[in-house]
């Protein structure tokens, strides 16, 4: 009887039972949240090329609809959504640039939807979390 109590034998299963959904929670954030950054990286990014391609001083003025394609083809290439979410969203007051020095404000909407971590983590422990996050960039700057 006393060979039996203390019998190790599959423990460390029953360990890695117990570590592995904290460890599969763990990795796939770190993915989840990385591609969260990347895609942040990415819309700073389009907002600052819209920014500067209508400070440039151009006859006929630049657009705004100009403005909202360039950022439309440079995220087009550059977001990673494996769901293929929405697309960005900019907004580029008009009447902007009309004089030399005047700022022009660029602003970039993403919404963001999360792969794996709010289902897994609503299963897991029985709460809900949001399916998405808006990740969003400003860029001002001086017209020239």
């Amino acid at each position: 009887m006393k060979a039996l109590l203390n019998n190790q034998r599959g423990t460390s299963a029953v360990e890695f039972a117990i570590v592995l959904p904290l460890l599969v929670v763990f990795v796939f954030g770190i993915i989840e949240f990385g591609l969260l950054f990347y895609n942040k990286a990415m819309v700073t990014n389009a907002s600052r090329e819209a920014a500067r391609m209508g400070i440039v001083y151009r006859d006929p003025a630049v657009t705004v609809a100009e403005m909202q394609s360039v950022v439309d083809s440079y995220c087009a290439g550059r977001l990673v959504s494996f769901g293929g979410g929405p697309s960005p969203t900019s907004t580029v007051p008009s009447g902007q640039c009309a004089q030399h020095g005047d700022p022009l404000v660029v602003n970039v909407t993403y919404q963001y939807e999360f792969l794996l971590i709010p289902d897994f983590l609503a299963a897991f422990f029985g709460g809900s979390m949001p399916g998405s996050i808006d990740v969003s960039a400003v860029t001002k700057m001086r017209c020239e």
